[in-house]
């Protein structure tokens, strides 16, 4: 049960790399199990709490485990995560992009993984350790400022010809295809996906996949958290696959089955069963 939950926003000279940082403490009695969607995007969990296990269905070897404080993603399939204790820390989501610059490293490395930051050691581990320490969570979301932007000054701009190609797909919500990227910044389709998926960890056709399913994902969300109809009008899951560029309702279906582990309506039916 989620008993604090505090939105802080980064100084505005971050904010082209990170959205919003959320300071968070949960207590379960209980073993507490969550199913996490997949995304086209890079999850850091500074936490000082209550252990938790990140479990990949697919690979036993891809996951966390005992950790309260990891980086993982992006993940091209849904994952779990459980936990039980009193968990307190800080979750930063960073755009594929801005991990790259941000963690001075190739996210090829971290695709489909969730690594605890005790073993990639170094300024993750010394800035977990000084958020536990402060008193408040202004004071730690302070830090975090400070800690960002001195990665910023030590490392390297992504390549701005793979930097356009990823903002053409973010902006088209994965409508874009990858030989209209290609010919865009001047590359093969095969150099730009190889490349791509190197910096990115994903490769492009897979990034356009989850940026549309993560559209129609918080569509579902918010739908859960409101009770409203998942389409205006009560036109349904039928709708909603048109309105995000599927072929049909068979096919949000089954993107759904891949990323999140569930059929849209399962979700929806899950949520209203058990409202809190």
């Amino acid at each position: 049960m989620l008993t604090e939950a505090v939105i802080g926003l980064p100084d505005p000279g971050l904010r082209p790399y990170v959205d919003r940082y959320l300071g968070y403490r949960e207590h379960a009695a209980g073993p507490l199990v969550r199913r996490e969607a997949a995304g086209a995007f890079v999850v850091l969990i500074l936490g000082w709490g209550a252990p938790l296990d990140v479990t990949d269905p697919r690979a036993a070897d891809r996951g966390a485990h005992g950790t309260s404080a990891f980086l993982a993603g992006p993940f091209d399939g849904w994952c779990a995560t459980r936990t039980a204790g009193e968990g307190v820390g800080v979750q930063v989501l960073l755009t594929a992009p801005a991990a790259r610059r941000l963690l001075g490293l190739p996210l090829g490395e971290l695709a489909n993984r969730a690594v605890p930051v005790d073993r990639l050691g170094g300024w993750l581990v010394r800035l977990r350790d000084e958020l536990a320490d402060l008193p408040d969570w202004a004071g730690r979301f302070a830090r975090l400022d400070a800690a960002l932007a001195a990665r910023l000054a030590v490392t390297g701009p992504v390549d701005p010809r793979l930097l356009r190609a990823w903002r053409l797909l973010d902006r088209s919500s994965g409508a874009q295809g990858v030989g209209a990227l290609a010919e865009d910044i001047g590359w093969s389709r095969r150099h730009l996906a190889v490349r791509f998926r190197q910096e990115f960890g994903l490769p492009p056709k897979t990034v356009a996949r989850l940026l549309r399913f993560q559209r129609a994902y918080a569509m579902v969300g918010a739908t859960l958290v409101g009770g409203a109809d998942p389409a205006p009008g009560g036109r349904g899951w039928a709708e909603l696959a048109v309105r995000f560029g599927y072929y049909d309702q068979s096919h949000l279906i089954r993107e759904f089955r891949e990323f999140a582990g569930a059929t849209p309506a399962a979700l929806a039916g899950s949520h209203s069963s058990n409202p809190g």
